[in-house]
Parts: C-alpha cells; sequence; structure tokens
C-alpha cells in the first residue's frame, strides 16, 4: 500500500492532542452526509410523484386518440379494425366526449360527457375498477344511466341511485328562444381515479345514450387506444393515422399532458440545483478543516519532505485524507437518503397523524399521499457530483501542504 494513503488515513484517526481536528472532521462528514440525503429524498418524492401522477393518469385517460377534423369520426369501424390489426395496440375503442352541464337541483356543475362502451372500455383504461356503488355494466344503451367522479357527484350533492339532469348545448328554436336539450340522467355508480382534475369533471355515459342527446348519429369523436407500451403512443398513432390514409387529428397522453410533466421536470432539476448548493458548502467544509490539518501538521510534513518526500507526494497525502472525508460523508448520506426515501410515506403520515395538519391537498397536487420513488440513476448522479465537489474542495488545502518549505516549518521547533 502506498505510504501516501497510510499516513494520509492516519491523519484521520483521533488523538488527544488532535481531538478539535478530528471533531471538525466529523462535522464535515456529516454535513456532507445531510446535504447529499436531503436531496435524494427531494429527487425521490418528485420521481414518485412524477410516477404517481403517470399510473393514475393513464388509468383514467388513453393512451392515445384517433379523431377526426371536423370533431367526429363517421366512418370509425373501418378505422377500428384496422387499428386492432396493429401489433403494437391492445385495444382501440370508440367514444363520444362532448362537454355538458349537470344539474341537481339547485346545484350545477359543468362536466366532460364520455360516452362509452363497456364491454370495450375496460380493455382501454382500468377506470372500471374504481367504480363504487355500481359497475361499468350499468351503462347500456337506453338505460340513461351516468357513473360520475366522487368530487363531482360530492359538487352536485348525489349518491348512487340518485338523478341528475344533463343539459346540452344542442338545442332547438322555440317560439320562447333557444331551447337546449336536456335528459334526465340516474346516477349509477361513482368511480375514484385518485386524479381529481377527473374525478371533479368526469362523466360516463352510454355510446348510444350520448350520441342520441347530441344527435351525432352513428359517428364517435374518435378512438381512443389502448398500447402495449404507452411511451411509443406518439409514434404509434401518428403511423397509424398514415396507415388509414390521413385526414385525421392524433394526439396522445404525452402531448394531452405536457404541461405537468413538464413542470415536474422543471421543478425537479431546479431543485437538484439549489439543494446542490447545500452539498457544496458541506463539501467545502473540508477546505477549513484540511487547512486546519496542514497548519497543524507542518512540522511533520517537514520531516517527510527531509527523508526524501516531494511535493506530490504530500499532495498525494492530503488528497486522500480529504477524498476519504468526502467518500465517506456521501455514503452516508446516499444511505441516509435512501432509507428516508423508502420510509418517506410513513414518516409524513405519522407527522400529519400528530400534528392534525394535511401536507398535500388532493385539489391542488392530485393525490393525498407524498409518493416516494428512488431512482438510481439519480442517486449515483448525486453521489459523483458531491464526491466532485469534495474533490476539488480538497485541491487547495492539499497544493498548500505540498508547497510547505523544510526550513521555513522547522524554524521555530
Amino acid at each position: 500500500m502506498p505510504y501516501e494513503f497510510t499516513v494520509g488515513t492516519r491523519y484521520l484517526r483521533s488523538t488527544q492532542r488532535r481531538g478539535f481536528l478530528s471533531f471538525i472532521t466529523i462535522v464535515s462528514m456529516l454535513g456532507l452526509a445531510l446535504g447529499v440525503a436531503v436531496l435524494i429524498v427531494v429527487l425521490s418524492v418528485m420521481n414518485g410523484f412524477e410516477r404517481e401522477l403517470r399510473t393514475r393518469m393513464l388509468s383514467v385517460t388513453s393512451h392515445a386518440t384517433l379523431m377526426g377534423l371536423s370533431g367526429t369520426l363517421p366512418d370509425w369501424r373501418a378505422a377500428q379494425k384496422m387499428a386492432q390489426a396493429n401489433p403494437a395496440i391492445v385495444a382501440a375503442v370508440p367514444y363520444i366526449e362532448v362537454q355538458a352541464m349537470l344539474v341537481n337541483g339547485a346545484r350545477s356543475a359543468p362536466t366532460r360527457l364520455r360516452g362509452v362502451l363497456p364491454e370495450q372500455e375496460r380493455r382501454a383504461v382500468s377506470l372500471a375498477s374504481h367504480i363504487s356503488g355500481g359497475s361499468i355494466d350499468s351503462l347500456s344503451p337506453g338505460s340513461y344511466n351516468i357513473v360520475l367522479g366522487n368530487a363531482l357527484a360530492a359538487a352536485l350533492g348525489v349518491q348512487p341511485g340518485g338523478t341528475v339532469v344533463l343539459i346540452a348545448p344542442q338545442g332547438s328554436m322555440t317560439p320562447a328562444g333557444f331551447t337546449p336539450t336536456m335528459r334526465r340522467f340516474h346516477v349509477s355508480g361513482l368511480f375514484h381515479s385518485g386524479m381529481y382534475e377527473f374525478d371533479s369533471a368526469l362523466a360516463l355515459a352510454p355510446l348510444r345514450d350520448a350520441a342520441r342527446v347530441y344527435r351525432l348519429g352513428d359517428a364517435v369523436t374518435g378512438l381512443r387506444l389502448s398500447l402495449h407500451d404507452p411511451l411509443a403512443a406518439p409514434r404509434v398513432v401518428r403511423d397509424l393515422a398514415l396507415q388509414i390514409g390521413g385526414g385525421f387529428y392524433v394526439s396522445d397522453w404525452t402531448r394531452d399532458h405536457a404541461s405537468f410533466f413538464r413542470s415536474i421536470q422543471v421543478t425537479k432539476t431546479m431543485m437538484f440545483m439549489i439543494l446542490l448548493l447545500v452539498v457544496a458548502v458541506a463539501a467545502f467544509n473540508i477546505v477549513a478543516t484540511l487547512v486546519m490539518v496542514v497548519k497543524d501538521k507542518r512540522p511533520a510534513i517537514a520531516i517527510l519532505r527531509t527523508f526524501g518526500a516531494l511535493p506530490r507526494n504530500i499532495l498525494a497525502i492530503f488528497s486522500v485524507q480529504g477524498a476519504l472525508i468526502g467518500l465517506t460523508g456521501t455514503l452516508a448520506g446516499a444511505l441516509l437518503g435512501w432509507f428516508f426515501a423508502t420510509h418517506i410515506a410513513a414518516l409524513v403520515a405519522g407527522i400529519e397523524h400528530a400534528t392534525g395538519a394535511q401536507f398535500l391537498d388532493a385539489r391542488v397536487y392530485f393525490m393525498s399521499e407524498l409518493p416516494a420513488y428512488v431512482e438510481w440513476r439519480d442517486v449515483l448522479r448525486v453521489c459523483a457530483v458531491a464526491f466532485a465537489l469534495c474533490a476539488v474542495a480538497t485541491l487547495y488545502p492539499a497544493w498548500r501542504a505540498a508547497l510547505t518549505q523544510p526550513a521555513e516549518a522547522l524554524r521555530h521547533d
């Protein structure tokens, strides 16, 4: 083993004479570990938030949609047949999605009405498994049943078994003026997807009943596609539209909800840069530690120089010491961050129970629990940056130690 490593590690050990310096070394390690841990926890929470948001979003919405340029898709059966022949597509189901107003007594709420075929809807999304107080099978043609989001039902003050009046913008002219179309629907169930955006503004109805109320005839709004690989949705839906012959409006979940994921990425990047300053401050505490060690070890450095040690050997001794401080602090921070990130949900739940406060409002954050997902690529990146900062912080004290002149250092000893 090179003697530089042996001497550098020996300088880290606590002695009665160097107890204060050893204490400063421990404080530097703890500060670095805390900064790394905080950074890993924050990035893990952002990853968990993005992952949970994507999962809940895809349980309600489709991976991709194929729509007509005029707003409707008249010959949808031929397009559905070609879509189902594509090996990348799991299911292609027709749907109608229109704006509506739901009224229950004195209460009213705007909503998006989605007309579906129950037997096909199960293959496209998993929303059917989130329905309570009924099932998606209740949406049979001619039943005029409706399934509401739980937040929408709460706003209307209605429960399964009740009725709501749907007001459509399509209507007719009468001697009294324009009269919108109104139809009474029976509430046959509620769904809770965990996404407040959908739970508060989405209602499901039979496809044929929605077409009859909105006077669409046999046309639908478009086809909703479910894919084996959701990340391939932009390419698959574009290729499908070209294969059918073009003249379609295509969209996918990455485009429809791009603002959500873009804001998460921007927030994640900004939090990384801001919290990296904490790691930088902790890393540069090593400068003060090593400067004090260099001043304390000036006689020892001079003796090593008289024995034939070159400046690069002295530089290596103190570089080893700084690198060991940085490595220990970084690894300890990584373990601490991993532990807190994997138990963050239980910790937050305990704090909320003890204080009675609610950290996440579902109406703002789309979820009421704090998710976390440790992505090892982020952990490695944080550890690499933290160790690199420690290595940079080590250079100046080590360089000053290498410039020590033996005669000057031993003049007063």
